[in-house]
C-alpha cells in the first residue's frame, strides 16, 4: 500500500484504528491484508506499515489521536467539525494530536498537542453549524456507546 492509498482508505473511511481492536477497521491489517496476531511489528509487512503510518503522521488532512476508546486512532479532516461538536463529551486526552518524532540517535518521542490547539477555523465554523445528532451520524455507531451523554 502506497502512502497515497492509505490516505484515500482513511478518507473514505473517515476514522481507522491504528493497530487496536475495536469497532472501526484497523489499517495494520489492511496494509497486511490479513489479520495480525500480536504486534505488527512481527508481521512480514511490518516496515510497510511503519512507513505508511509515518505518512498519514504527516498529512495535515490527518489527525492522529486517541479518538475510538483511547486507542491510537486515524482521523481524516472531513470528520473533525463533529469532533469539535462533540468534543466536551470526549475525555480530554482522546483528542490530543500525537506526534511522533525519531531523534538521530534513534529514540522515539511521543509528543501530545492538546484540543483545540491543533483545530482550524473552518473545522470549527463548520462544527457550530451541525447539531449533536449530525455529529453523531458522522463519527458513526460506536460514537453513540463510547462518549459521555450530553
Amino acid at each position: 500500500m502506497t502512502g497515497a492509498d492509505a490516505l484515500r482508505y482513511v478518507e473514505k473511511a473517515g476514522i481507522v484504528l491504528a493497530s487496536a481492536q475495536g469497532p472501526v477497521a484497523r489499517l495494520s491489517e489492511v496494509i497486511a491484508g490479513e489479520p495480525i496476531r500480536g504486534s505488527w511489528w512481527g508481521h512480514d509487512k511490518s516496515h510497510e506499515i511503519y512507513r505508511v503510518f509515518a505518512i498519514l503522521g504527516e498529512s495535515p488532512d490527518i489527525l492522529v489521536c486517541r479518538l475510538v476508546l483511547g486507542k491510537v486512532t486515524f482521523v481524516h479532516r472531513r470528520i473533525w467539525p463533529a469532533m469539535i461538536r462533540l468534543a466536551d463529551r470526549f475525555p480530554p486526552s482522546w483528542l490530543a494530536r500525537i506526534k511522533d518524532e525519531h531523534t538521530p540517535r534513534g529514540h522515539h518521542r511521543r509528543h501530545e498537542v492538546p484540543y483545540p490547539q491543533w483545530t482550524d477555523a473552518a473545522s470549527v465554523v463548520q462544527a457550530e453549524q451541525m447539531s449533536d445528532r449530525e455529529a453523531l451520524t458522522v463519527l458513526g455507531a460506536w460514537a453513540a456507546q463510547a462518549i459521555r451523554p450530553a
